[in-house]
């Protein structure tokens, strides 16, 4: 049996944000098929000299990025999210922390998110249901 639902897609993004992730969806997705050590090594490069980014800056990305993306705005397309997020802001000279972790409470669920000032951008959850397991912060606030 399936559930109908619909998604929730930002329809104020203004035309230069959306034309800046339809050029970052691509390179997104890419590195999306990549094992995750090799993510966070591509991101740590990309990363080098931008500064940490807003919450202001890292929601217009992610709206951005969910405006010209059906399969990003969807349940199950949070890895290529969050890095044409991540490699949207970067194309403004800023970095969010680009994470991915599980769920707290069972059942597990992997997911990936960005986050600004330390916490979730625009996930709908509260700011401790997901717990890092791999972080890559602007280079001014280094985690593992």
């Amino acid at each position: 049996m399936t559930t109908p639902s619909a998604l929730e897609r930002p329809t104020d993004v203004p035309f230069v944000r959306k034309l800046g992730a339809r050029l970052v969806l691509l390179p997104a997705f890419v590195l999306s098929f990549l094992p995750p050590r090799r993510i966070r090594g591509v991101l740590n490069l990309i990363r080098r000299g931008a500064a940490p980014a807003t919450a202001a800056q890292a929601k217009n990305a992610r709206d951005a990025v969910c405006a010209v993306s059906l399969h990003c705005a969807g349940p199950r397309g949070c890895l290529p999210r969050s890095l044409a997020a991540a490699l949207l802001c970067r194309l403004v000279g800023s970095w969010p922390t680009w994470c991915t972790g599980a769920r707290v409470v069972p059942p597990f669920t992997a997911h990936a998110w960005i986050e600004a000032g330390g916490r979730p951008v625009d996930e709908g959850v509260p700011d401790d249901y997901f717990t890092r397991l791999m972080a890559v912060a602007p280079v001014s606030q280094r985690t593992r």
